[in-house]
């Protein structure tokens, strides 16, 4: 695995942490806060800006009590300042008196600007079955 695949691995665990962590400021470090931003959560529609996704973070914050999320990393590619991660996320989450398990596909984009990889796009899909 080379530097940038690491390093590209190492922003991509920061942001799943602060999804766990339900933690909007370390979040904040690692997404990009460009208007081209773009975040599709699984079964919703696209959120583009960072003015727009923010919110959605924290009402997903709000609705869970608690979250662990076990990453299966299929690929890793970097290209230049543009790399991509495709995982499985396995998500368990509590939310009010719910105990709710899910897996999704994730494709998480991800830009290098001033010396540090961004997220630029996440987009998951649920899995059926």
């Amino acid at each position: 695995m080379s530097n940038e695949q690491t390093a590209v691995l190492k922003a991509n665990q920061a942001f799943y942490r602060a999804f766990e962590k339900k933690d909007i400021e370390a979040m904040e470090a690692v997404c990009s806060k460009g208007v081209g931003s773009l975040c599709i959560h699984p079964g919703r529609k696209a959120l583009t800006g960072w003015d727009t996704i923010r919110p959605s973070w924290l009402q997903i914050f709000k609705a869970t009590r608690y979250l662990e999320i076990d990453l299966d990393v299929i690929s890793v590619e970097v290209s230049g300042t543009i790399a991509y991660v495709v995982l499985t996320e396995n998500v368990m989450q509590v939310a009010g008196n719910r105990r709710l398990e899910a897996k999704s596909m994730a494709t998480n984009m991800f830009e290098y600007m001033g010396g540090q990889w961004y997220l630029v796009h996440h987009h998951g899909s649920p899995i059926m079955g």
